[in-house]
C-alpha cells in the first residue's frame, strides 16, 4: 500500500467541461473540501472518494457523486485510489459544466481520467503504520526532544507547557519510535 503526504493536482477537458482533481492525504479532506467550495463558487460538483485505515486496521472506503447520477464519478474516483492501493489518501474532483451532456459511460471515463491525472504527479510513499503518544520532559530537556525527533523521524504533533515542563503528542512509525525512545532514555516519561 501506498500514501501521500502532500496535495497534487491535474485538470483534463472533455466537451467544455473541466475537471480538476485534487490527490490528498486525509487528514486534510475536510478542510481541503471547504476550501475548494469557497475556492470554485461556479463549480458545479464536487464529487469526492477516499480511502483510510481506522483503528483496527480495517480499510474504510467512501465515494460522493455530488449532484452526478449515482455511481457514475464517486466510483470512478475510489476505483482509482483501489487500483493504485493508495491508503490514508482523498481524491476531490471540482467540474465545470461546459454545456455539453457526457452521459454515464462519458461521466465515468472523465472522472477516472481525472482522477488518474492527479494521482499521476503525486509522490508515492510507502504506507507505515504510525503510533502516536504522549510524552512528557523538564524544561531543561526540552530542546533534546526537539533535536533527536527530528533526527529519528519522529512528527511532533503538539508541545504543551505545564508547571513542570513540556507534554509532546508525537507520532512514528514503531522503530522510529523505539531509537528515538533509546536516545532520551530517562530524560522523557511517557504518559
Amino acid at each position: 500500500m501506498f500514501c501521500i503526504n502532500e496535495i497534487f493536482t491535474d485538470s483534463i477537458e472533455i466537451k467544455g467541461s473541466k475537471f480538476i482533481a485534487f490527490c490528498m492525504p486525509i487528514s486534510l479532506y475536510e478542510e481541503e473540501i471547504q476550501r475548494l467550495r469557497s475556492l470554485h463558487p461556479k463549480a458545479v460538483h464536487f464529487v469526492s472518494a477516499y480511502r483510510s485505515l481506522n483503528e483496527y486496521d480495517q480499510i474504510v472506503e467512501y465515494s460522493g457523486d455530488d449532484g452526478e447520477p449515482k455511481g457514475t464519478s464517486g466510483k470512478p474516483t475510489l476505483s482509482v485510489l483501489q487500483g493504485h492501493e493508495l491508503i490514508n489518501t482523498a481524491i476531490i474532483t471540482v467540474r465545470y459544466f461546459g454545456g455539453t451532456k457526457l452521459g454515464p459511460g462519458g461521466l465515468v471515463r472523465a472522472y477516472a481520467e481525472a482522477a488518474n491525472a492527479a494521482y499521476t504527479q503525486a509522490v508515492l510513499l510507502p504506507y507505515e503504520k504510525l503510533f502516536v503518544y504522549k510524552i512528557e520532559c523538564d524544561y531543561s530537556h526540552i530542546s533534546i526532544v526537539e533535536y533527536e525527533s527530528t533526527h529519528t523521524n519522529i512528527r511532533i504533533i503538539s508541545k504543551e507547557f505545564g508547571e513542570k515542563g513540556a507534554i509532546f503528542e508525537i507520532e512514528g512509525t514503531k522503530e522510529n519510535l523505539e531509537k528515538f525512545y533509546g536516545k532520551l532514555g530517562r530524560s522523557i516519561r511517557r504518559q
